[in-house]
């Protein structure tokens, strides 16, 4: 096996102290990178080296590092989460870069997910969202025989596939209306193709859409982006089955929706 070189890299990062004040690009030279890390486990090794230094590190967000949780919210030499397909931040390894590459890294933009500091960005308004669409009437006593309720293969597909999107943000970042329309449409499809979630299928699309509007989220144009940039690969068709369920649900529900606030 042929040993990679390691990587003097040229990081261009966004910092700004909070949604407030003014951000700026720092530059910092990082030297002998594993191309085996991380690009997480590479801003570690930056904030170490500014620490050492008397700096402030790079705030940032990370949980899992494992694919799951969508917390890892970068834009990487202007795309979402880096150059891979399908691959969160921190799945994207270092190997996926040149020795003596410029890195550009900067936050999600958008107005709904304002900056709280550096890298690190608010998305409850993704929360609101699927609060919103308040609940599922199912039976909560003992758990039900497996066969008591049918669920149609192609229904069942379409709702496990819909259900795999981890709330990260880049469907928005990548949109040039900063929409939302994947991720609840996603959100919206894993509950309504399911048996357990037709009694409120009308009200939750309702509810879901227009709070994804008052979130100040744009409108979809079809351009795909955002299907592109997503790590788990929710299909685009969610939108579209997202639209016609609103405008059905518009027809039939006549309650007045409020919009549920930041707390």
């Amino acid at each position: 096996m042929i040993a990679r070189r390691l990587l003097n890299l040229t990081l261009k990062v966004w910092r700004q102290e909070n949604a407030a004040t003014e951000g700026r690009f720092e530059t910092y030279q990082l030297r002998d990178i594993s191309p085996e890390m991380s690009f997480l486990e590479m801003m570690d090794v930056l904030n170490e080296q500014l620490i050492e230094a008397g700096e402030m590190p790079v705030a940032f967000d990370h949980d899992c590092r494992e694919g799951i949780c969508g917390s890892c919210a970068m834009m990487i030499n202007g795309q979402a989460h880096g150059p891979l397909k399908n691959t969160p931040t921190c799945q994207l390894h270092m190997r996926e870069f040149e020795d003596g590459d410029t890195i550009i890294v900067e936050p999600f933009r958008a107005q709904a997910f304002p900056i709280i500091k550096d890298l690190a960005i608010d998305r409850s308004a993704f929360d609101r969202i699927i609060q919103s669409g308040g609940y599922v009437t199912m039976s909560a006593g003992n758990a039900p025989d497996a066969n008591s309720v049918p669920v149609p293969k192609p229904a069942f597909e379409k709702a496990l596939d819909a259900a795999t999107c981890i709330g990260c943000g880049a469907c928005v970042a990548s949109c040039k209306n900063a929409s939302a329309a994947l991720f609840t449409s996603a959100k919206l499809s894993h509950l309504n193709h399911l048996p357990q979630g037709k009694v409120e299928k009308h009200r939750r699309s309702l509810r879901m859409v227009q709070q994804h509007d008052h979130e100040g989220f744009g409108a979809c144009s079809n351009t795909y982006q955002c299907e592109a940039a997503c790590p788990a690969g929710i299909s685009v068709r969610n939108i579209a089955k997202m639209n016609r369920d609103y405008l059905v649900a518009s027809m039939v529900c006549d309650e007045k929706v409020e919009p549920v606030e930041k707390s």
